[in-house]
């Protein structure tokens, strides 16, 4: 049976309309989805959204309706965005699922059964745009002298009686865990700042409400729902069935939970803390990926620089922005874009390098060689240039999406694409086409095959083009994983059934800026 694989993105938080910084992380999450099916894993994929709370209940309220129909419309918006960015998830989940609540409500029990729970008064500061609960020591002053949390969002004074989790006595156990897991949280400068904070000493977390209605309810006090994080956290243990073991349990622990750094804490501090106190075990690894921001700026309404993604894809192509997003930024850090970037790279790399590369060489194959392949017998050049190809698909590409290098991966194999143009231009197959036609043949062949790893490497990352590109090199759908790649003996079966290599379609068209981005 193959390898179980679990990743989840963080679920999104349906108070207003997908902004591009969902799509950042959901095609990320995808890529290393993808990466990992190719490789033969059991992949288990979960995105959502969280829709309880008390920003949901004050949106609600504000456009006079129920938080409920609020919920519905807006995670509509955005399963249809994932879906148009061909985001391969296996499990939408919605917080308001009944099995969810059931879920939240076994995982309360278990703590309040271990004694972790009790009831008292909270008094103190809370961000309703975070749904966080700040101390004193950490608030900052805004530009009037107001009182901001870290992240700059307003706070406002609480008192109410809550359940509180004795968090307190989980620091120890997390800073174990910290230690004797080190890529429990990732990339490291993340798990710093998380040990600072733990050593600076735990505070137990009030986690429900009674201000508002609308969440979970707390088992045994109807005056209750459970505190927003505690109810989203538990998605990833409700989507696999939680409180029972049943066949999609096999996939916890989650190997990966992939999230925006301003929400590291929720993920790496309290969530194993209420797993523990619960008796589950935990996940593998947390990484908290950087922000994506708009020509160098964080993206608010009030500056005016909010991005619908929807009007990317529409203007770039989706696997051009999917290739934009993970090739020019490192991922784990802060990182910026705009319409110009996406078009000079896409242009620079899909079509003019890996776009022109395959339209020129199966073009060359379809008119020279009436689309005839022929048993292939290499030269040295041509040798040395599958190994080069080799290399980057099979060990430069994979070795760095395994450590979320997306970057550093698709530039290895975009050296390989580069050798391959430099390969024709030295070959010059036009010309060998008058003075040594079975050269030319041969020179064919070898830029077939090498399409054929490049091809089937950068599937993650550009699924459509990719698949496309394969279908029209004859490589059935069931053929092209990386156990595939490394099959020696597939060109001659290919050829043995006598396939035709057809005249391409274009990969890449050269993109054009739109006409108000060129004006401004």
């Amino acid at each position: 049976m193959a390898d179980p694989y679990y990743i989840t993105t963080a679920i999104h938080y349906p108070n207003g309309k997908p902004h591009i910084g969902h799509a950042y992380e959901t095609i990320a999450a995808d890529v290393v989805a993808r990466f990992q099916r190719l490789k033969g894993r059991d992949v288990r994929f979960q995105t959502g959204t969280d829709e309880h709370g008390l920003k949901m209940a004050r949106k609600a309220e504000e456009q006079g309706r129920t938080p409920r129909e609020l919920a519905d419309e807006m995670s509509g918006y955005f399963r249809d965005l994932f879906d148009r960015l061909n985001i391969s998830y296996d499990r939408f989940i919605r917080t308001t699922e009944p099995e969810h609540h059931t879920a939240s409500q076994a995982l309360w029990r278990k703590m309040e059964a271990n004694g972790d729970l009790y009831l008292d008064r909270y008094e103190g500061w809370y961000s309703v745009r975070d749904e966080a609960f700040y101390d004193e020591k950490e608030l900052v002053e805004g530009e009037g002298g107001e009182k901001l949390s870290p992240q700059g969002t307003p706070v406002e004074w609480t008192k109410e009686e809550s359940w509180f989790f004795r968090l307190s006595n989980y620091q120890d156990k997390l800073l174990d865990l910290y230690a004797s897991q080190p890529e429990f949280i990732q990339p490291d400068s993340r798990r710093n700042e998380v040990m600072r904070f733990v050593e600076g000493g735990l505070r137990d977390l009030s986690v429900s409400r009674t201000s508002f209605d609308w969440g979970v309810q707390v088992p045994g006090s109807e005056d209750h729902v459970m505190y927003v994080w505690v109810d989203a956290l538990t998605n990833y243990i409700s989507g696999l069935g939680y409180p029972e073991e049943g066949a999609d349990w096999k996939y916890w622990p989650a190997d990966l939970h992939l999230i925006g750094k301003d929400i590291v804490r929720f993920h790496t501090v309290y969530w194993p803390a209420f797993l523990m106190s619960a008796g589950v075990e935990l996940p593998t690894q947390v990484y908290g990926h950087g922000f994506l921001l708009n020509r160098g700026q964080k993206e608010s309404k009030s500056l005016g620089n909010v991005t619908d993604p929807n009007v990317l894809a529409e203007q770039f192509g989706v696997d051009a922005l999917r290739y934009f997003l993970m090739r020019e930024i490192a991922f784990g850090q802060d990182g910026s874009y705009s319409p110009e970037a996406i078009v000079t790279r896409a242009n620079a790399e899909l079509a003019n390098s890996f776009g022109n590369l395959a339209q020129r060489t199966l073009s060359m194959i379809a008119k020279n060689l009436d689309g005839e392949l022929g048993a292939y017998s290499p030269a040295g050049d041509d040798k040395a240039l599958l190994t080069t190809v080799q290399d980057a698909c099979h060990e430069g590409l994979p070795q760095q999406f395994e450590k979320l290098a997306f970057s550093t991966g698709i530039e290895a194999w975009m050296k390989a694409v580069y050798a391959c143009n430099q390969y024709v231009d030295e070959q010059a197959p036009w010309a060998l086409k008058k003075t040594d036609p079975e050269r030319m043949r041969t020179v064919l062949q070898t830029l077939f095959i090498a399409l054929r790893d490049l091809a089937i490497a950068i599937q993650p990352v550009i699924p459509e083009k990719a698949g496309h590109l394969l279908t029209m090199l004859g490589i059935a759908e069931d053929a092209r994983t990386y156990e595939d790649m490394a099959d020696e003996g597939w060109y001659g079966a290919l050829i043995a059934t006598g396939y035709r290599v057809p005249k391409p379609d274009p990969l890449f068209p050269r993109l054009e800026l739109p006409e108000a981005e060129e004006a401004s």
